[in-house]
């Protein structure tokens, strides 16, 4: 399984990942020591999915007091660099996560900030694989079905995390049980993640899938061709709502029209307990050229203005499942602005 991204100690200190924007027709690995170049890692997408950059964020504090020691830095700019580093994204709330969990430790210096980054990325692997377990059987006893076809939006495997996947472990635990029919993977903007990233995954673990536009996933639920979907998140609420790739909300309404189960999973540090509602949430906006051009040809005549969300919000009453490694939800069942409280420690 594909590792998103692991600390290296040699030659020098630095953060090792894989380049996702150059996939499926190349395996390019990046060598990130500066935060300059974790910077714009980050905001091109070579790494992304929420769990992978709570550990990003979380190495990228590691990394900047690695530079800060050797490099003699005032504690203006290493507290500069951290915050460049927590809010390269806003919409994904792992990236702060990773960094000011990563932070508390700052007052042990390097050894202390790079243990605790250390220990995000190994109980992330551990919670993903709990959490796909928990998943997979409510999905099994939802459906009465043994075995489930499913849709799903953008990228939510081992490339989205730092071991084994949220939604996509989901799938993957399913496919282990021999539970698991035909996987529709829709294509997925921006970038085409679910194209370039999440059928790469699929095809690599021989798992039996088609690829679908985006436009189609509504009419696949609606005819009947999946019994669930499974899609991951970027944050999820204190009420439930929850923000992932822009298009996973047509699928929720799809799924509701259709009466077949939506089930959102992410590890719960996506949970941001101090944001109330969906509503509150920033919504990323990407670059005009992603929607203009293609392959680096023009499809839109020019001066076309462009409107490029990175992400839509899910209401909570669409949501039939929230699966974190903490537990299962319900928020379409009992909304409550108190649904996820109780799963905090």
């Amino acid at each position: 399984m594909v590792n998103a991204l692991e600390w290296r100690h040699a030659p020098r200190p630095h953060i090792r990942m894989i380049d996702q924007t150059a996939l499926p027709t190349q395996e390019i690995y990046l060598e990130v020591d500066t935060i300059d170049a974790l910077v714009d890692a980050i905001q091109r997408l070579a790494v992304r999915g929420a769990p992978a950059l709570g550990a990003a964020g979380a190495l990228g504090v590691a990394l900047a007091m690695h530079l800060a020691r050797s490099e003699a830095w005032s504690e203006e700019r290493l507290d500069s660099e951290i915050r460049r580093v927590r809010d390269a994204r806003p919409t994904a709330v792992n990236l702060a996560w990773g960094a000011d969990r990563a932070s508390t430790r700052r007052g042990e210096g390097y050894e202390g900030v790079l243990a605790e980054a250390l220990a995000i990325v190994e109980e992330d692997g551990a919670a993903n694989r709990h959490l796909a377990k928990l998943g997979a059987d409510w999905i099994l006893a939802a459906t009465g079905k043994d075995e489930v076809r499913v849709v799903t939006h953008c990228n939510t495997g081992a490339l989205a995390t730092s071991q084994w996947g949220t939604a996509y472990g989901i799938i993957h635990e399913l496919h282990d049980r021999g539970s698991l029919g035909l996987v529709y993977a829709d294509e997925t903007r921006p970038l085409l993640q679910g194209s370039r990233l999440t059928s790469w995954e699929l095809t690599k673990d021989g798992i039996d899938h088609l690829l679908e536009v985006d436009g189609a996933a509504a009419s696949t639920i609606l005819r009947g061709l999946v019994d669930v979907a499974i899609i991951g998140a970027d944050r999820i609420t204190a009420n439930g709502d929850t923000a992932n790739k822009v298009g996973s909300v047509a699928l929720a309404l799809a799924c509701a029209r259709a009466g077949i189960p939506f089930v959102v999973a992410a590890p719960f540090s996506t949970v941001d307990l101090q944001t109330e509602t969906g509503d509150e949430i920033h919504i990323e906006l990407r670059d005009d050229d992603e929607v203009i051009r293609f392959g680096g040809t023009q499809v839109a005549p020019p001066g076309t203005r462009v409107f490029n969300p990175a992400f839509d919000v899910t209401p909570h009453d669409l949501i039939s499942a929230i699966v974190t490694e903490r537990g299962v939800v319900e928020p379409a069942a009992a909304p409550t602005a108190d649904l996820l409280r109780p799963l905090a420690p």
